[in-house]
């Protein structure tokens, strides 16, 4: 690959999630702090990621890769999106900020599909050079948390209003990527195509369709962290919140290098026990840990992030890849993107702000939050998930060097 193109891809990642880091974490903090929205209404916001997470696929296969070059549907999405986070800022109704949240959504969240197609289209050795690049887009988004909680702006519309500035700056910097034209242009391609649905074949195989189900039940507790961390966090005086949270990525990054080594020596089914109790764990640190001396229990929950993702989510891409017919592996990875990232993640948004109401009480103008039960049962959920696949995900499988 010629380095100009090295350097244009590694920044359009950094950038591309830099724009998810401004606001995702923090999202949930400005609407119960700032907005007064409740923990129900908040989780529905939160949704709209994963609403546009079940779009997107539809988006991507049947208009994207068939009608336009990648980089200039990039740069449209882009500013697109910028001028909507522009409007969030005004809006300060539950109806209004959920409308323009999910208008948002389904222009960001195409562009995590176009740029990894965008960037493979461009590479010669992809197992080699797509980690080198695709790690800009974990260091864009650690730069955001560092830079949001320095900033103390958790609260404000700020992360807002930078997220929409990089969208700009993002937008502009799209023309000058590399010319990548729709790779399916004058194919026909059918919406099940597009969504991956050839792919429910793998469900006949009961250990996959035990996978299946266990990772979007394992969402529910994925959503319970995202969603109101930094909320937490802030609420029982953590200084510098979002940049702490942040550490979360860099523990990513580290366990990402070391999944090769973890892979060749232990079973898909023990790797994805072993991600199941760190979540448990993790929701326990953060039940029982405080800003003082148990400031050691936040650091910990948050560094056990390498671990609960990789152990589970990258270690499911992988099984479903190897799992998956030859001819189905990109289908593959568009079903088990869609039960997650979709479906689990919309289901646990919901439940999340559903179960921060439920242990929230008012006293006189002062609304209280017993985060210890919210945490002990995302530690219970994890638990279930834990016990259904020790239970009944019944296959020896590794992941084989290909």
């Amino acid at each position: 690959m010629p380095y100009s193109d090295r350097i244009r891809l590694s920044f359009m990642m950094f950038l591309n999630f830099a724009i998810w880091g401004c606001w995702y974490v923090t999202l949930s903090t400005y609407l119960t702090v700032t907005l007064k929205f409740s923990g129900t209404q908040a989780g529905a916001v939160f949704g709209t990621t994963a609403l546009a997470c079940m779009i997107s696929p539809f988006f991507v296969g049947l208009i994207a890769d068939r009608f336009f070059a990648s980089e200039r549907v990039i740069s449209v999405l882009h500013v697109a999106g910028a001028v909507i986070l522009f409007f969030v800022t005004k809006a300060n109704s539950f109806p209004a900020v959920y409308a323009l949240m999910f208008a948002y959504c389904l222009c960001y969240f195409p562009t995590i599909a176009l740029t990894n197609s965008l960037a493979l289209q461009h590479m010669k050795d992809a197992g080699r050079d797509f980690p080198l690049i695709r790690v800009f887009g974990t260091l864009g988004w650690i730069a955001a948390g560092v830079t949001i909680g320095r900033l103390r702006v958790e609260t404000s519309t700020v992360p807002f209003l930078l997220a929409a500035g990089a969208s700009v700056v993002m937008s502009l910097f799209g023309l000058t990527l590399p010319h990548t034209p729709p790779p399916s242009k004058g194919k026909t391609v059918t919406v099940r195509q597009a969504l991956g649905l050839d792919a429910l074949v793998m469900l006949k195989r009961p250990s996959y369709a035990v996978f299946a189900v266990a990772s979007i039940l394992a969402c529910i507790p994925l959503t319970y962290y995202f969603s109101f961390t930094d909320t937490y966090l802030n609420e029982v005086h953590v200084q510098n919140a979002a940049g702490k949270m942040a550490l979360g990525q860099i523990s990513e990054v580290g366990m990402l290098l070391l999944m090769p080594f973890i892979l060749r020596r232990m079973t898909v089914k023990r790797i994805l026990l072993m991600g199941m109790a760190a979540w448990s764990v993790r929701y326990m640190l953060l039940a029982y840990g405080n800003p003082s001396a148990g400031m050691w229990m936040f650091y910990a929950a948050i560094l056990l992030h390498g671990i609960c993702y990789d152990f589970f989510f990258v270690t499911g891409q992988l099984y479903t890849d190897q799992e998956a017919p030859a001819n189905l592996r990109s289908a593959a990875q568009g079903l088990i993107t869609f039960l997650t990232y979709g479906a689990g993640m919309l289901v646990g948004s919901l439940i999340s702000g559903r179960t921060v109401d439920y242990f929230t009480h008012v006293a006189g103008t002062a609304v209280i939050r017993n985060w210890q039960s919210f945490w002990t049962s995302s530690a219970l959920s994890a638990f279930v998930v834990l016990v259904l696949i020790a239970v009944f995900f019944r296959s020896d499988t590794r992941i084989q060097a290909k």
